[in-house]
């Protein structure tokens, strides 16, 4: 069948968050874009993922004219708690840094994006299949797809931009690519579960047991994980194994203690940093987790992504009214810039607080000094409060209304 063909000026592949930004971000400059992906509206919405917001994600969102649902459902947090020897040790972000983080899950900031852009008559496609990027290095690159009614499609742009997700295609047309790679030789069983908050703000807890984050969701629903074997077999445990080691992980002499309830989701995520440069090739450019992967650890995966964006978007609209090239062209090595020092700080949270492969007692002490060293130091605490809300995003123009 004869392709029918979308002509636009800027083509996204992939309709997450990151792309939905970008697409928002565009629109309000007035520069025409389509977005597709090939999973459902319903199917990302549904997709449980955890979402710890930096103060400048939270800005794009409220700060745009995205829906402010975050104002009405989302958690504001002034800071986190590292639990050693037993004992919490708050880290106040506001008192330290002057920021904030808000808990606000990504799927839920999907809803609000893809609510945005349907308001606005945004041409965002979803259920999408065979879905191919062509000829980006001329000046008439083309994304071929086939709609989800069955209409096989053309999108005829300038300019593409693949923010398709950790599994990208759009990154295996960059020649010369190189990807660099790290995996951990640990993993975290992650939880859902029926159950009221165990605190006010987030744990992340090291004992000689390993590695406990309690993570929060809803006031009702409680997101919590726990270091294990990349291996490990969620069906071998059942809801009173899990909450039993989950005390056991965060027992001291404080007393603490979980507050339970029934769990209905188990997995077990792996590990792995992931970096590809470089991020642009001619008229394709990467955004999101198609250009950089992060452990949870440092709450950085989406902030990250809308990163890219915020230096992205801008470079676009220049592009766009005034034909000059050279913010898109250093895009790259401009993000570069952030990735590195995400990646940084992800690591380090890491291997702070999760039992490495060589344990003995002597690396449990070299950590337990290192917890001592950071909570004791309002300069260490100061890094850790300013790398987890997040350095500045650099969006004056487009963040007025």
């Amino acid at each position: 069948m004869e392709r029918h063909v979308i002509k636009t000026r800027v083509g996204i592949v992939g309709g997450g968050p990151a792309g939905l930004m970008l697409s928002h971000l565009l629109a309000r400059e007035g520069v025409d874009n389509v977005v597709i992906d090939n999973r459902e509206h319903d199917v990302i919405a549904t997709t449980h993922r955890a979402g710890i917001l930096e103060a400048g994600s939270v800005r794009m969102l409220t700060e745009t004219g995205v829906d402010g649902r975050i104002n009405e459902l989302g958690r504001e947090h002034r800071g986190i708690y590292l639990r050693f020897n037993g004992e919490n040790h708050h880290i106040d972000f506001k008192k330290l840094v002057g920021q904030t983080v808000w808990l606000y899950s990504q799927n839920d900031v999907f809803v609000d994006l893809a609510a945005a852009r349907r308001r606005d008559g945004g041409d965002v496609r979803f259920g999408v299949s065979d879905s191919e990027v062509i000829d980006v290095a001329t000046d008439n690159p083309k994304i071929n797809f086939t709609d989800a009614d069955g209409t096989p499609q053309q999108i005829q742009c300038e300019m593409v931009v693949g923010a398709d997700g950790s599994r990208s295609r759009c990154r295996d047309l960059i020649p010369g690519r190189v990807k660099h790679t790290m995996r951990y030789p640990f993993a975290w069983f992650g939880i859902l579960a029926h159950a009221p908050f165990s605190s006010d703000e987030l744990i992340y807890s090291l004992s000689d047991k390993g590695f406990a984050l309690i993570s929060q969701r809803t006031p009702t629903v409680q997101r919590m994980y726990f270091q294990c074997s990349p291996d490990e077999d969620v069906n071998e445990w059942d809801d009173e194994r899990i909450w039993d080691h989950l005390d056991d992980l965060l027992a001291g002499p404080d007393g603490f203690t979980l507050k339970r309830g029934p769990i209905f989701d188990k997995v077990v995520l792996q590990f792995r940093s992931f970096v590809q440069e470089p991020m642009q090739h001619a008229n394709l450019f990467l955004a999101g987790d198609a250009a950089h992967t992060v452990p949870p650890t440092g709450a950085k995966g989406l902030n990250l992504a809308f990163g890219d964006v915020a230096l992205l978007a801008p470079a676009l609209v220049a592009w766009a009214k005034t034909g000059s090239r050279s913010d898109l062209d250093s895009y790259g090595d401009r993000a570069a810039k952030r990735i590195w020092k995400s990646q940084n700080f992800s690591y380090w949270m890491t291997q702070m607080l999760h039992t490495p492969s060589d344990d003995n007692p002597f690396m449990r002490k070299r950590q337990i000094g290192e917890l001592l060293a950071v909570t004791s130091s309002e300069d260490s605490m100061k890094y850790l409060a300013e790398s987890y809300t997040g350095w500045p995003y650099d969006l004056p123009d487009l963040m007025q209304d």
